[in-house]
């Protein structure tokens, strides 16, 4: 409710009661300003930085290379148990590292939606495509159940000291870059020396060209979905470094 469209509405409903312009007009330019293009690739500008796109071989050897959960393949059929690919940096970056031998473990993280019990943990799908891909299953290595950030790392922190037995590890962190400052932040407070390998870069080049563009400067909906995401992340942001 503290996103865009929340807020939008939630004033929209105290226009209803209170009859006040202003809730009107602060309702209408949130949306607006949130649903415009440049507001959306500025947030996301901000949010990416500052990371930039990386070769495998710019990465040092590490003691494992661990891949988030988040967005890699989603369930197209229920009754087939037919999967198809999202979102594959992630999973692809870490065959990339281990294909340039930058490290001999490879560990994904189990992520699992609570709310979809036809889905099986994204960690036990990338395991399956990895074999497929020829990565040895002794290489291999899968976090219990996480539904989110923080549960991944105290399971990557355990599977570390437990399967690989290692008290001051060295790893690769593979996950989008909108995503990687939060959860590098929380596994170098487990003690972990982290190298940061982002992927999944959604951010635009914002030039003169980008600026020119008129339909950058039209509000709509994916704008508004867009702008939303980064604002998410945000908030995680400052959720995660309040509370933990």
């Amino acid at each position: 409710m503290i996103l865009p469209l929340g807020l939008s509405i939630l004033l929209l409903g105290y226009y209803f009661f209170s009859k006040s312009k202003i809730h009107l007009f602060f309702a209408f330019s949130i949306l607006l300003i949130f649903s415009n293009g440049i507001c959306s690739a500025l947030l996301w500008k901000f949010i990416e930085s500052p990371w930039k796109r990386m070769s495998p071989n710019e990465i040092d050897k590490a003691d494992a290379i661990v891949v988030l959960s988040g967005g890699g393949r989603t369930i197209s059929s229920k009754t087939s148990k037919i999967f198809e690919w999202n979102d594959p940096d992630r999973f692809l970056a870490g065959l990339s590292l281990f294909g340039k031998n930058r490290s001999k473990n490879l560990i994904f993280t189990s992520g699992f939606d609570p709310h979809n019990k036809f889905l099986t943990s994204e960690g036990s799908l990338y395991k399956e495509e990895a074999i497929k891909f020829g990565i040895p299953e002794e290489n291999i290595f899968l976090t219990g159940p996480v539904k989110n950030t923080l549960e991944e790392v105290k399971e990557i922190k355990n599977l570390i000291r437990s399967k690989l037995f290692l008290e001051k590890p060295k790893i690769i962190l593979v996950t989008s870059a909108y995503h990687m400052k939060r959860a590098k932040n929380l596994i170098v407070k487990e003690n972990i020396d982290v190298v940061a390998y982002p992927v999944d870069f959604r951010s635009e080049i914002i030039d003169v060209d980008f600026l020119l563009n008129p339909l950058n400067w039209i509000p709509n909906s994916r704008n508004l979905s867009s702008s939303s995401s980064a604002l998410r992340e945000l908030i995680g942001r400052i959720a995660y470094k309040s509370f933990f």
